[in-house]
């Protein structure tokens, strides 16, 4: 089980498979260089990035699903932790934002399906929902797709949101955090804050 994580009442937590660009994101969110690694997996632990005088920590959860040369006993402990993670602090998590690639999350959503596998975008997806976690998902590297809105309405389909994906802006967040391009990702992330009378938190985002 993870350990080390800040005495804070209030918590945003970002999460997604290995290599999706979480640390990318948080780096434009915060200014500070989050632990990435050039390899899927290496990141094995929560990072936090907390405000001393604030009532408030950003976490960058570990990468899941696929990862080479990671042997599958691992990748699912590490998943397990996570499911633990969310699961124990589910009271202080006031959004989960869960990272994908635009380029290839629905290929990898429907080769899972496929195999008459759950997916794992979409598993936690639904974790998130069961456990009352407001979520946005932040489709990430969209400059790297050209059929931008049939990708995010084929997203939408696949987590079980009908189509326009227009009518969930407080959930898909299409961003291009490479570019500096996240303002929909605070936007959405501002708006479930605002739900939850914490206004005050709009200015880390």
């Amino acid at each position: 089980m993870f350990d080390g994580r800040p005495d804070r009442d209030a918590e945003v937590v970002f999460c997604g498979r290995s290599n999706v660009g979480k640390s990318t994101i948080l780096r434009e969110l915060t200014g500070h260089d989050f632990e990435t690694g050039k390899k899927p997996g290496v990141t094995r632990s929560p990072g936090h990035y907390d405000w001393v005088a604030e009532d408030f920590v950003l976490t960058d959860l570990p990468g899941f699903g696929f990862m080479s040369g990671v042997e599958e006993e691992h990748r699912e402990a590490i998943k397990t932790d996570i499911v633990r993670y969310l699961e124990t602090n589910s009271e202080q998590i006031l959004v989960g934002v869960l990272v994908i690639d635009a380029n290839s999350a629905v290929d990898i959503i429907d080769r899972h399906t496929e195999r008459d596998e759950i997916p794992h975008d979409v598993e936690l997806f639904g974790f998130l929902a069961d456990i009352d976690i407001p979520t946005v998902v932040a489709v990430n590297k969209m400059d790297k797709v050209d059929d931008r809105d049939e990708r995010l309405d084929a997203l939408c389909d696949r987590l079980g949101l009908p189509s326009p994906w227009q009518q969930w802006q407080d959930t898909i967040a299409p961003v291009s955090a490479k570019r500096g391009s996240i303002g929909p990702l605070t936007d959405a992330i501002r708006s479930h804050l605002h739900d939850q009378h914490r206004d005050d938190l709009f200015k880390f985002f």
